[in-house]
């Protein structure tokens, strides 16, 4: 394991985090991560991240979910089991199909709904038992820190997140696993 300085910088109001985290990015320093105690609303676009494919994966289980349910319904029903029911008979999945639709609307939406957890878990490396990565535990409640990597530019990092309005400058020792 290696060890590396970074800097925490925390503040107690986001528009005072979000111009900050402007101002640092016009700077040209890279901004290593950000704890919120809630989501920021533009916060991704400031730093620079790239746009989330979540919509994109949701739409594909959904249309899983909605081959699965359109199969499992013309197999139980039409070719494994069929039965008269109601005075329906089951001749062909077309001729059944408007009593489908809500069964096809609920397993999209729970393939979808599921996978897309699984997916965001996986995706940000959440899972049981995992050590939490929260460096202040303040960030939990009320308070927003910016950690950025020092790359012998110390001085200037500091002075520049006091000008940004940080009300704690922290240098801490990291642990990076390689």
């Amino acid at each position: 394991m290696e060890t590396s300085k970074v800097i925490h910088a925390i503040y107690t109001d986001d528009d005072v985090l979000m111009s900050a985290v402007k101002r640092v990015k016009a700077e040209k320093y890279h901004i290593d991560e950000i704890f919120t105690p809630f989501p920021v609303h533009g916060l991704d676009k400031a730093m620079g991240l790239a746009p989330t494919r979540l919509a994109i994966t949701s739409f594909i289980y959904g249309s899983i979910g909605l081959v699965f349910s359109i199969w499992l319904m013309n197999f139980i029903m039409i070719e494994d089991w069929p039965q008269d029911i109601g005075g329906k008979p089951s001749f062909s999945y077309l001729e059944n199909s408007p009593a489908f639709v809500p069964i096809m609307f609920e397993l999209t939406v729970f393939f979808a709904a599921h996978l897309m957890v699984i997916t965001f878990y996986l995706r940000s490396k959440l899972w049981p038992f995992k050590k939490a990565e929260n460096p202040d535990l303040r960030t939990t409640d009320d308070h927003f820190l910016m950690e950025i990597s020092i790359h012998n530019n110390q001085d200037e990092l500091v002075n520049l997140l006091k000008e940004t309005g940080a009300v704690e400058i922290n240098i801490v020792e990291k642990e990076e696993a390689h």
